[in-house]
């Protein structure tokens, strides 16, 4: 049987402000195996955040053990976790975080100029990403020359880049409308089902809907870990399209 892709033992996080330790996640115990679609879920403060910036390795934790894709990350110095981060993690955020005076292709390549890629397999594999995505005609287009939704499959695309082992999600679809939601969710959901790992946080159920598992935090505990048939993104938002067609 395959080791888990993340496996997070006893994993607690704490912080002090002034003269007093919050206690932003309390001794978490989880698992996601490759190929999952699993969306995390809670209140503001409940510590899904922490948990995401801790599998992420954006940060470390107090206490308890993470492990992705068999590394101990708990372990790493500052630069070997970058390492990890760019090798084994793409990331996409609510608010894009594209560059806003290069062009689609060139906001692709970053994570690839970090690895220290040649020019040559870089801009290969940025278009290659970029077509997966459905822009590959967009290519040299600024962000402000893209939709919403078109801006978010530009950062989809940059997270894909590098052949991550997992892709993290925080709020995609928080900046989006309910239309353009679909088409992220039936995207996330087509690479789900290529082999993609995906964990997502989002506070909307209409989004979590489309996660094969959900993970729910409160006062920093995982209160409920349960399965559940996703919704078929792509289904939904053909039956939308087909109620705005003109009689």
């Amino acid at each position: 049987m395959a080791d888990p892709l993340i496996a997070v033992r006893d994993l607690a996080k704490d912080y002090r402000l002034g003269g007093h330790v919050v206690h932003a996640l309390r001794g978490v115990t989880a698992e996601v195996d490759e190929g999952a679609f699993v969306a995390v879920m809670g209140p503001s403060g409940s510590g899904k955040s922490t948990f995401m910036n801790l599998v992420g390795c954006l940060d470390r934790p107090s206490a308890g053990t993470y492990r992705l894709a068999g590394e101990d990350a708990a372990a790493l110095s500052g630069d070997q976790l970058a390492a990890l981060r760019n090798r084994r993690i793409g990331f996409v955020f609510q608010s894009f975080h594209l560059l806003p005076r290069a062009d689609a292709l060139a906001n692709v390549e970053l994570p690839m100029i970090y690895a220290g890629a040649p020019r040559a397999r870089r801009r290969a594999k940025a278009m290659a990403a970029l077509e997966r995505v459905g822009l590959g005609t967009r290519h040299h287009h600024r962000p402000n020359q893209l939709s919403g939704g078109q801006q978010q499959r530009v950062a989809i695309a940059r997270a894909l880049v590098n052949d991550p082992a997992l892709i993290l999600a925080d709020e995609p679809t928080g900046a989006l409308d309910s239309r353009t939601s679909l088409e992220i969710m039936a995207l996330f959901q087509e690479l789900n089902r290529a082999g993609m790992t995906v964990v997502m946080v989002t506070h909307e159920p209409d989004v979590a809907r489309f996660a094969r598992r959900v993970l729910r935090f409160r006062d920093g505990r995982l209160i409920d870990d349960a399965t559940q048939t996703p919704a078929d993104a792509a289904a939904l938002l053909g039956a939308l399209e087909e109620e705005l067609e003109p009689a």
